[in-house]
């Protein structure tokens, strides 16, 4: 495997995993609280610092949003199902 392909799948598994306990505790805040806007932006910074230190282009933006997306979505049902 490339150096390329394990920089990527890395970023992305971060972006993932990142969002996990973010979106759970994101679940239990009120929506639109500042609690609620911080577990949703909590871990931006970090993503664009590992995409800068990797040096990945403006194109690989959507890309790590959607695994973030994916990650917050799978911390909030994860607390739901917890909660069952």
């Amino acid at each position: 495997m490339s150096t390329f392909a394990l920089n990527l799948t890395g970023l992305l598994g971060f972006a993932f995993l990142a969002n996990i306990p973010l979106g759970y505790l994101r679940q239990r805040a009120l929506r639109f609280s500042w609690q609620w806007f911080f577990y949703i932006h909590a871990s931006i910074p970090l993503i664009i610092l590992l995409r800068v230190w990797l040096d990945f282009g403006w194109k690989w933006i959507p890309l790590t949003l959607g695994c973030a997306l994916l990650g917050q979505m799978a911390g909030g049902r994860l607390l739901r199902r917890l909660q069952r």
